[in-house]
């Protein structure tokens, strides 16, 4: 019989939404300096930067939990998440330095959704009606979201598009990877990131500025934080309480290009958002 878990107190899903808040402004922080240096720098060079302050960061945990390590089994999937989470990353760091950042996270929103039909497809899930009906309704948002003749059709949105069925498709092998030690799969993404680009990132090594590497390495420093408050935040909260608040990272995303890089959001992408949100919670709900 599956275990049953206890509903959170209110208290603990309070503080399970401010970790989660923590978790999306960390993030926030770390594509921000993305958007600013991606421009200058090629994303497999900042991945890698990423990765290699993500390992350094994760020694404590590995020392501590290394007993986990002895019983690691389905190496061709853990190997396929990597792979799959590798392309993800380095997409999305390429697509965030060339669109604005509010339609970068209103689109990286429509994951559920794809999720939803991936595991339909792929899983054998069943979907009733409903949720298709709200599938189509987010895939609807994210077109008017876009708003053809509103935004350049670009390789930035190419490759966000591209970042969100990459991403979809590596949860997909992470479900598979139900019961593996969060410690070795953080280990295998990590360590992934940083074998799978770095022979990339070297090739084409741009020289980095010294005043600029406390900022690229910060991004790894803020990632890898973020990760950590994203599991507090769902040991302590219900995911019903927690995934409706995941929405206010279109707002804060919003106020940062506003603030820092003098994006103004249009009609279209707010619409688009709102059929975003509305599919997303509806799925939730339902599922």
């Amino acid at each position: 019989m599956a275990e049953v878990v206890p509903p959170a107190s209110p208290g603990e899903n309070q503080r399970g939404a401010a970790w989660l808040i923590a978790d999306m402004a960390l993030n926030i922080w770390a594509l921000g300096i993305v958007k600013a240096m991606g421009a200058e720098y090629p994303a497999v060079q900042l991945v890698v930067l990423r990765a290699g302050v993500g390992l350094v960061l994760l020694v404590p945990w590995v020392i501590r939990d290394r007993a986990a390590f002895s019983r690691i089994d389905r190496w061709g999937l853990h190997l396929l998440r990597v792979a799959l989470s590798t392309l993800t990353l380095s997409t999305s760091f390429y697509a965030i330095a060339r669109i604005p950042f509010a339609l970068f996270t209103a689109i990286n929103f429509t994951r559920p959704i794809l999720l939803m039909i991936f595991a339909a497809l792929l899983l054998g899930e069943r979907i009733g009606r409903v949720r298709w009906i709200a599938a189509g309704i987010g895939l609807a948002g994210a077109v008017v979201a876009v708003g053809p003749g509103q935004v350049v059709l670009n390789r930035g949105l190419a490759a966000l598009c591209l970042t969100v069925v990459l991403g979809t498709l590596a949860v997909i092998c992470t479900r598979k990877l139900k019961g593996t030690p969060p410690v070795v799969m953080m280990v295998f993404y990590t360590a992934g990131l940083a074998i799978l680009t770095a022979p990339v990132a070297l090739a084409g090594w741009q020289p980095v500025d010294a005043g600029h590497w406390p900022i690229l390495l910060a991004v790894g420093v803020f990632a890898q934080l973020a990760q950590i408050c994203f599991l507090k935040a769902h040991w302590l909260g219900d995911a019903g309480v927690l995934g409706p608040v995941s929405y206010a990272s279109i707002l804060l995303s919003g106020a940062a290009g506003y603030l820092f890089f003098d994006e103004v959001p249009g009609i279209n992408m707010g619409l688009g958002a709102l059929f975003i949100i509305g599919a997303g919670l509806l799925i939730a709900r339902r599922g």
